[in-house]
C-alpha cells in the first residue's frame, strides 16, 4: 500500500496575506448557481438559517459579493476549498 501526499505552493504574497489575523471568506457571483444551491450551501457548512443563507445570496446578486465569514487563513482556506467543491466561487481576502 503506498500514501500519496499532496504538495502545495504559495506564494509571497499569500504567505504575506496569510499573516493578517482576520481573513474572510468572499462569496463572488456566478452565472452558473443557483439561489438554492448557495442557501444550501451557506446552511449546511457554514451553519447559517435559511433566512440569513437567503440575504447573502441577495447581496452577492446585486453586490457581486459578500463576506461571509471571517476568522484565521487556515480557517478561511479550509471553508473555501468545501465551498470551491460544492461550486461556489470563493476567494480568501
Amino acid at each position: 500500500m503506498s500514501t500519496e501526499t499532496k504538495e502545495e505552493t504559495f506564494t509571497l504574497e499569500e504567505i504575506l496575506t496569510s499573516l493578517k489575523t482576520v481573513h474572510r471568506l468572499i462569496l463572488w457571483n456566478d452565472d452558473v448557481n443557483t439561489f438554492e444551491h448557495v442557501i444550501w450551501c451557506m446552511m449546511k457548512y457554514l451553519d447559517y438559517s435559511e433566512a440569513q443563507g437567503e440575504k447573502i445570496a441577495w447581496e452577492v446578486h446585486n453586490k457581486g459579493k459578500c463576506a461571509v465569514l471571517e476568522g484565521s487563513f487556515t480557517e478561511m482556506e479550509v471553508y473555501r476549498k468545501i465551498l470551491q467543491q460544492e461550486g461556489l466561487t470563493v476567494s480568501v481576502d
